[in-house]
């Protein structure tokens, strides 16, 4: 039942992404938005039965590197689907969709072996913030490539396909610093409780990951101060934010990678 649901997910997401972009050049109102949309739901509600099955395991909960992967892009599927709703930011699904339907069937593949524990309500609260902070990063990460990219067409007085179906610049740029604010805030709770609930937050095997948090938690300040009291904005905001991401990835995979696939240490 977990494989036919992850491969139909998978699939509902492929054919929404076909169709987004297809959408590119016939334009956002050509009415299949709601059909678009339905599919994605689809995939969203079949990814998070696979997420569950696949997290929780007889011995506790599995938190190894691709159910992680899998509930991170779920969750930025999840919230790119409700922001939907209320902004013009469908070609997120062009990056978002094929992320999840990939994650979701790697979490299947049993390459890695499954290493459930059981976890205190505490550090589960700790672990839903970091994972919480991380999609909003991701979603983050996502509009400043396209920011990036319509900034440079509009440069060169490229107006159509995907710079056409866009929110204008200022929009986008508000959208991104709305996200940034509020995964900043996410990551800052998220380090706290790792100090309350996390008996020893530098022990060897997460020392490396708390120092790189550490430091995206302090990249995104000084963005997120830049943007405050100079103004930043175009490509030095694109910079920081993919810089900022590109850190906080590094401690939640890299660490991940290296000790559990590499080194094969729980």
């Amino acid at each position: 039942m977990l494989i036919i649901t992850t491969l139909v997910a998978a699939l509902c997401y492929s054919l929404a992404t076909w169709m987004q972009w297809q959408r590119l050049s016939t334009g956002p109102n050509d009415g299949r938005g709601a059909t678009l949309r339905m599919l994605g739901a689809g995939a969203f509600a079949l990814h998070g039965y696979s997420v569950y099955q696949v997290l929780h395991q007889p011995g506790g909960i599995d938190l190894g590197f691709f159910p992680v992967g899998s509930l991170i892009a779920w969750v930025v599927a999840g919230l790119v689907l409700i922001s939907s709703l209320r902004q013009k930011l469908d070609n997120l699904f062009i990056g978002v969709f094929p992320l999840a339907a990939i994650t979701a069937l790697l979490s299947i593949t049993g390459i890695e072996e499954p290493q459930a524990k059981p976890y205190a309500g505490g550090l589960i609260a700790h672990i839903l913030l970091s994972l919480l902070a991380y999609s909003l990063f991701t979603i983050s990460a996502v509009q400043a490539i396209l920011l990036s990219r319509q900034e440079s067409a509009l440069k060169h007085h490229h107006t159509r396909g995907l710079v056409a179906s866009l929110p204008p610049l200022q929009m986008m740029e508000r959208l991104l610093f709305d996200t940034l604010w509020a995964g900043f805030i996410l990551l800052t709770a998220s380090l706290i409780s790792g100090v309350v609930f996390v008996e020893n937050l530098f022990a060897q095997h997460l020392a490396h990951k708390t120092a790189l948090s550490i430091l995206a938690w302090v990249v995104y300040a000084i963005l997120l101060g830049g943007r405050y009291f100079l103004g930043w904005r175009g490509r030095t905001a694109v910079r920081w934010t993919l810089g900022g991401f590109i850190v906080l990835m590094l401690a939640f995979f890299g660490s991940k990678l290296v000790l559990e696939l590499l080194l094969n240490t729980p």
